[in-house]
């Protein structure tokens, strides 16, 4: 016969193991490389024109992994140091790396026509997209994405040089941004949260 205590010590053993099932099957947090800045109210728009004359948006980029970095052509190290390791980034993983896109915006939309940013993508290899709109396009992206960016004047008259921002943005197949990813950390640290997002963290 099963006394009302029993039966209670049945209830609470029933519920404990519906609880430790819960926790079990709850997703272990990931720790990136990167800032992640998942559910950020930021970086959530990008309305430019491709290399190819075709308007272009965040959702195109959807069910890859988009790394979304800011720069010019002319750029002597940052610019350059970023996109080959994206590049390289693609190439360590393999088939996965057919997933993963580079979406170069230029800050200099005077100096970076269309030509001069598909031949610069290109030379890094498959798989990158180039972006430019007009001086004010420009502006509006940047103030979206909270990147700084500034004419610096050269030595020579009419030459300059741009300050900007040199992180860059993750976004997960889902069209979401996820992470922020500092210049300097490297193309291993980028692979290893490249490869997290792509399968589902």
């Amino acid at each position: 016969m099963t006394t009302p205590f029993l039966r209670r010590l049945a209830a609470m053993s029933f519920a404990g193991l519906a609880l430790a099932g819960l926790a079990g099957c709850q997703k272990t947090p990931v720790a990136f490389q990167g800032i992640d800045i998942t559910g950020a109210d930021y970086a959530r728009q990008l309305n430019l024109t491709d290399a190819d004359g075709q308007p272009r948006t965040l959702a195109d980029f959807k069910g890859k992994v988009a790394v979304v970095f800011f720069g010019y052509t002319q750029c002597p190290d940052v610019c350059p140091t970023t996109l080959a390791e994206i590049a390289a980034v693609k190439k360590k993983l393999g088939e996965q790396g057919d997933k993963v896109v580079g979406v170069f915006v230029t800050v200099d939309p005077e100096r970076d026509t269309a030509p001069v940013l598909k031949a610069y993508v290109n030379s890094f290899g498959p798989g990158f997209v180039a972006l430019r709109g007009s001086v004010d396009q420009t502006k509006d992206v940047a103030r979206e994405f909270k990147v700084f960016f500034a004419k610096v004047p050269g030595k020579a008259d009419g030459s300059y040089t741009m300050d900007h921002t040199a992180n860059s943005y993750v976004f997960d197949p889902q069209g979401r941004v996820r992470l922020a990813e500092r210049y300097g950390a490297g193309a291993e640290a980028l692979a290893q949260d490249v490869k997290a997002l792509l399968e589902g963290a």
